[in-house]
């Protein structure tokens, strides 16, 4: 961190200052005394440090950082990618691509066993469903809550995958505990007391990045949970907000290639999301794949017309069998 003070600043104002942040941050302070001015450069583990905090010092012309403020999701700090086992066949950010499929909301057990049928045999890893449903509506669809999970749990019974929902709230951790990878949505991305629980338990968490979250944000998100304790954590690029309207939202590809440089959390691609149209999966997916998703999570309905939430960017289970097998081609071509 470089700090740079005012000019004609006492010296004696200078001392105390260098060593408040000794003391507070157990920092090392080196300092330059320039003709106008003095800089002072912040040498240690200075992500603890608000930097709004400092520039508000009377004596603080200006503050930077030159390093990252989150520690625990910096590939600096841990250059080795991070692998994330669900159970003996899933191992998330290996290299190999999985994809968690299923239909937006959970319907009836009808509908989700037989989903999570065929996308299994379809090739998919993982059966995703919204149990607990965010809307834009208040009038809209909710979920059906705690007997969503319940289904979820018969499906997973009857064909072995591991299921992925999302959850609203902390007082709905418990509910959860049977859960494979729990989901923490967009409009959840900066619910700080949230993520602070979910950094207590030893569970993974697909972390979605918000509407209009930068880079930076949604690593920052993920630097909660994990500064908890829990490092199981997968991002999800789902797109974000944009001025674009043809499309639901904007799936920002290169956020893939920058997190993996940044990062070493497994990234997870939503292409359903990001567009709002199926016919857009195919070809988002297949682009998330090139410039190396670790997984996809795609939306499949047995009866896209006719579902609850989301028909419009669902996936007939036969549109799915196609763009798995595309992908997974793709896949093993690079």
């Amino acid at each position: 961190m470089i700090i740079v003070l005012k000019p004609q600043i006492a010296p004696e104002e200078i001392t105390r200052f260098t060593d408040h942040l000794r003391d507070a941050y157990d920092v090392k302070v080196n300092r330059w005394d320039g003709v106008h001015s003095t800089v002072l450069g912040l040498i240690g583990d200075t992500t603890r440090i608000d930097i709004e905090y400092i520039d508000a010092q009377e004596i603080v012309e200006s503050v930077k950082r030159v390093q990252e403020p989150y520690k625990k999701a910096n590939r600096k700090f841990h250059p080795e990618n991070t692998v994330i086992k669900i159970n003996d066949s899933v191992s998330i950010g290996d290299g190999s691509l999985h994809i968690m499929a299923g239909p937006c909301s959970v319907e009836s057990e009808e509908q989700i066993v037989g989903i999570a049928k065929s996308v299994k045999a379809s090739g998919a890893t993982l059966l995703r469903g919204g149990a607990f449903k965010p809307r834009t509506s208040p009038y809209a669809f909710q979920g059906l809550k705690a007997e969503g999970l319940d289904l979820l749990k018969a499906a997973r019974k009857e064909t072995g995958l591991p299921i992925v929902t999302e959850i609203m709230r902390v007082s709905h951790i418990d509910m959860f505990e049977n859960v494979d990878i729990i989901q923490v949505g967009a409009r959840n991305m900066q619910n700080f007391e949230l993520l602070k629980e979910l950094g207590k338990i030893d569970k993974p968490i697909l972390l979605k990045r918000g509407l209009s979250a930068t880079i930076e944000e949604w690593l920052m998100s993920a630097e909660y949970i994990m500064a908890g304790g829990n490092e199981k954590v997968m991002l999800c690029e789902r797109g974000i907000r944009t001025y674009e309207t043809y499309t639901r939202n904007t799936l920002d590809v290169s956020a893939i290639p920058i997190i993996k440089k940044l990062s070493h959390l497994p990234v997870i691609v939503d292409p359903s999301h990001a567009s709002g149209k199926s016919w857009l999966v195919e070809p988002l997916a297949m682009a998330a794949v090139a410039a190396g998703a670790d997984g996809l999570i795609i939306e499949v309905h047995n009866d896209p017309p006719h579902a609850w939430s989301d028909g419009a960017q669902s996936l007939t289970t036969n549109q799915f069998d196609k763009v798995a097998k595309r992908v997974f081609a793709l896949k093993s071509s690079l």
